[in-house]
């Protein structure tokens, strides 16, 4: 089971064909930010689900009561890379709200059932982010 940096790191050198298909068949995208503090790139392999041309990953963090760092880094500068197996790409990265929020919400929850999304929301008392990346 590939985790963190080296998750990043196999996908990146194959294109994907290691790392995309990952625990129980959950699809995986890698996200670079800009760092707030650093400027600097910041890599990360996130469960992804496809919507209306557009690629929806959840600021989780396993319900902590934080949000994840690569989501306070795309809402300083939401302008991010991603990469989808081999497909390279320039993406806006936008938090969704009301009633689109809820049905991509759904929407994940089912890509992710052994690590359900609502029971990471029962952990916290933030609303957990649901990201929409759109091409640029």
């Amino acid at each position: 089971m590939l985790f963190g940096d080296e998750h990043v790191r196999r996908y990146e050198e194959t294109n994907g064909e290691v790392g995309h298909d990952w625990e129980k068949g959950a699809p995986i995208l890698i996200l670079t930010t800009t760092g707030r503090k650093s400027g600097q790139e910041r890599k990360f392999a996130l469960i992804y689900q496809e919507h209306e041309g557009a690629y929806v990953i959840v600021a989780s963090k396993g319900g902590a009561p934080q949000h994840p760092g690569w989501y306070l880094n795309l809402q300083a500068n939401p302008e991010v890379k991603v990469q989808v197996k081999a497909d390279k790409f320039t993406a806006k990265a936008r938090t969704a709200t009301g009633a689109e929020r809820e049905t991509l919400w759904a929407k994940m929850a089912k890509v992710w059932p052994d690590y359900d999304y609502d029971e990471y929301q029962k952990k916290t008392d933030r609303e957990i982010p649901v990201v929409v990346l759109e091409r640029a």
